[in-house]
């Protein structure tokens, strides 16, 4: 049975013997002895006599505190720095007065260095510059585009071409040389982003409170990481989002550090920051928001602490509720809105993404004949119909039939412009209405129609058949032909909206009328929800006859987008404009569908892919070009030493958190309470930080690729140095020793960078004879080409 004199021996607090004191707390007590003497008059951390008392009362609390267990001032992840002793020596003194200045400057110089060196030494498009720099041409042309991605990183590629004096001519396509353009400019405005991530990492880590030598080392992990400078040597969003993305984490832990003093100057400067960072990332790229759900959880630890605060008036906490609001909620929404509205401006003219966007959009850019069509749709029109609901695509056919259900052609909807989007309105066989009729007569409100698919000449056909994917509803298919007659081919017309400036009479216009088709038989409503169909659908998007009447529903809404009739006169000339929020919203939902049709395919074999559970021990590399014995080759992979260095540290500090909590429940100090604190503030930041970025790709379906772990590779060097920083700093440990340990750490680092130099700057000559002594894994692809499939 413990006594209060063993509990007393294990936790030597207060002013007994200093032989009971470790140097820490002997330091501190030194360092607060001489400094309690002068607070009244110098105190760089002192309470504010122009802020409210309950805030002189906080300081009072932090200044007690700190007298009872020897602590400096509060300051966001731990206390006030100590007062340094400056060299005698000039030159030395120069130094510590200004290595603020001097080092980050230098690391800054390498990283320029590394990033820009030989960087025009492949002529050709590699890995996915055939993508982004195709998306860059179309800023330049002006051509309106579809991708997955949000737009700004594509507007800063379209950027850097226009300042290179680049046309936007040239077609990108994969592995091919480039012609005479300015290819070396775009890359090194590219690298621009990878190399700043050097210095926000120095500065990160500053402001996590970790020594001098930790925050080098935390630089220099991301300056010579491997992978880091490859993917930044080429003409690719992954530097902008890396770079865009360790803002944000400097910002937020630059805040924090803001804690001590609400509603100052500062205060307000970098949490403004932090949310125009928020936008910008979610700007480039969505995997921007697992960093912005990483502010939002600190903020919501804030507010909760903020909220158990007695003293703070409930004013006050409603402020800074409404301050983070407004900073990152409103702020970074408006940035990311402000990049599509730029976005749109800039895409002014016709071009390969327009079937992505509703019709009315698309009539509005220059070059598109839609606004050519005949205003009024007939029978005997032949037509495109276009789904309005938020990413809709065109009714769509193919000779292809249904693997299963009634095994009758299927049907589906298509975002690209094909002839098989398109469809001819005929009279209801049941209505015994010659097809030619003379005089083309406009279709209205209640008309019955059937629908022949131009290509096959199938009728569009519903029946009491399950729908494939979405089995509640009934199968939507191509049956039949003109000679067949069968009641399950015909629909009624139900108009629900006129958006033009026309009169809401109930006649069919193209592009403006949006209708409902009604089966005449089912009752049920023609469908499309973005659900996409398996690999024997291509992926397209099912088309059902939905049983649930609901006549709100965007997705059952359809109008006619091209429209062909020689006996209707041309359209008006009317000049259709879209509403900016509705393109705005469609947009965003289209881009989410279609990446959430970016799973794998069964059928093919992506040798490129990868699994999540083979990156954080850097199982897998990635050959980013063609692997000919001629060309100069790049393969993607990291710093072995970093990467395993910073999955190593994720499970040693969850060992040290577990292992502090047992102590400390058995009243053993290992650690001071600011040291526990501060220990507990940045492992949580740097830990989240990497579960949030990772474990996203470990549940979702779509296809993955080594690259999507870097945002969450940043996140665990960091730690890797926070981790060493904090055992190296442990009382009883000398300065040799804290010495060797760095030493060891950097030179590790460095001559792992400059042993596997040739996967980023190139691999020239047979592989198999230059890189063999690279091969330090055998899953690893730089010799042989075969699919990587362990994790081990």
């Amino acid at each position: 049975m413990y006594t209060s004199e063993n509990i007393k021996r294990r936790n030597p607090v207060g002013s007994s013997a200093g032989r009971d004191q470790g140097p820490q707390q002997q330091q501190d007590d030194h360092y607060n002895n001489s400094q309690n003497q002068n607070r009244a008059s110098v105190d760089p951390y002192g309470p504010n006599p122009l802020k409210p008392a309950f805030q002189h009362q906080q300081h009072q609390q932090h200044q007690h505190a700190g007298t009872a267990y020897g602590y400096r001032d509060y300051y966001g992840f731990g206390y006030a720095p100590s007062r340094r002793e400056y060299s005698a020596n000039k030159y030395i003194r120069f130094y510590q007065e200004n290595d603020y200045i001097l080092i980050p400057t230098l690391l800054t110089l390498v990283s320029f260095w590394t990033r820009f060196r030989d960087i025009k030494s492949s002529d050709y498009v590699v890995w996915d510059e055939a993508h982004f720099g195709k998306f860059g041409s179309y800023y330049i042309k002006g051509d309106f585009y579809f991708d997955v991605h949000p737009p700004l990183g594509k507007m800063l590629v379209g950027l850097s071409g226009a300042l290179a004096g680049y046309d936007g001519s040239f077609a990108f396509d994969s592995g091919a040389k480039y012609p005479d353009i300015n290819y070396g400019f775009m890359r090194i405005f590219n690298a621009f982003f990878g190399a700043i991530m050097v210095p926000l990492a120095y500065w990160t880590a500053q402001e996590l409170r970790m020594s001098q030598a930790a925050c080098i080392f935390a630089a220099v992990l991301v300056l010579f990481d491997n992978a880091y400078l490859t993917i930044s040597r080429f003409i690719l969003l992954d530097s902008m989002l890396l770079s865009a993305t360790c803002f944000v984490f400097f910002c937020l832990t630059r805040f924090r550090n803001e804690r001590h003093d609400p509603f100052s100057l500062d205060w307000w400067l970098w949490l403004a920051m932090t949310g125009v960072a928020i936008g910008l990332v979610s700007s480039i790229k969505w995997v921007g928001l697992f960093v912005t759900a990483l502010v939002g959880l600190n903020t919501i630890e804030e507010l909760w602490d903020l909220f158990g605060d007695l003293s703070l008036p409930k004013t006050t906490y409603i402020k800074h509720w409404v301050a983070r609001a407004a900073c990152l909620i409103a702020l970074p929404f408006s940035v990311y809105v402000a990049s599509f509205a730029l976005h749109f401006a800039i895409l002014q003219n016709s071009g390969p993404g327009d079937a992505q966007m509703s019709s009315l959009f698309q009539a509005g850019l220059n070059f598109n004949d839609f606004r050519n069509n005949p205003l009024y749709v007939a029978y005997g029109s032949k037509v495109s119909i276009k789904n309005t609901g938020y990413g809709g695509g065109l009714l769509h056919s193919h000779v292809q039939t249904f693997p299963e259900g009634s095994g009758q052609q299927q049907v589906t909807c298509y975002h690209h412009k094909d002839n098989n989007n398109n469809w001819f309105i005929k009279h209801a066989k049941s209505e015994g209405v010659p097809e030619d009729t003379g005089s083309p007569q406009i279709l209205r409100h209640g008309n019955l129609i059937r629908l022949g698919h131009e290509q096959t000449n199938r009728s569009l056909h519903s029946h009491r058949v399950k729908a494939p994917v979405t089995s509640a509803q009934y199968e939507v298919s191509g049956y039949g032909d003109d000679s067949t007659v069968d009641a399950n081919d015909e629909w009624v017309i139900e108009i629900v909206e006129e958006n033009s400036h026309h009169p809401k009479d109930g006649q069919l216009r193209s592009l403006s009328t949006t209708f409902r088709l009604r089966h005449r038989i089912l009752g049920c409503l023609l469908t499309a929800e973005n659900i996409n169909l398996p690999q024997w659908g291509f992926r397209q998007i099912e088309v059902t006859c939905d049983t649930r009447n609901r006549t709100n529903s965007p997705h059952s809404l359809w109008n006619i987008e091209q429209h062909w009739n020689d006996k209707l006169p041309a359209g008006e000339g009317t000049l259709y404009k879209s509403k900016f929020w509705k393109d705005f919203w469609h947009l965003n939902v289209a881009m989410m569908t279609s990446n959430n049709a970016l799973i794998p395919d069964p059928d093919k074999e992506d040798v490129l892919a990868s699994n999540p559970s083979q990156w954080p021990l850097l199982a897998v590399g990635l050959r980013m070009c063609g692997w000919g014995d001629d060309a100069v080759k790049f393969y993607l992979l990291g710093n072995p030493i970093a990467w395993w260095g910073g999955t190593l540290s994720l499970g040693v500090f969850a060992f040290t958190v577990c292992y502090y909590i047992v102590r400390r429940q058995r009243k053993f100090q290992d650690v001071t309470p600011m040291e526990w604190d501060q220990f507990l503030a940045a492992g949580k930041l740097l830990v989240g930080g990497w579960f949030l970025h990772y474990i996203p790709f470990c549940i979702m379906g779509r296809v993955t690729y080594l690259h999507h772990y870097f945002p969450a590779l940043y996140f665990s060097l960091l730690l890797f140095s926070f981790v060493i920083d904090h055992f190296v700093n442990r009382p009883g440990v000398s300065s040799k020793v804290r010495n060797v340990v760095w030493a060891v750490a950097f030179a590790a680092v460095t001559f792992t960078f400059f042993f596997f130099w040739d996967v980023s700057y190139g691999i020239r000559g047979p592989a198999a004879e230059t890189m063999k002594s690279r091969q330090w894994r055998g899953a690893w692809n730089i010799i042989d080409d075969h699919k990587p499939n362990t994790f081990i």
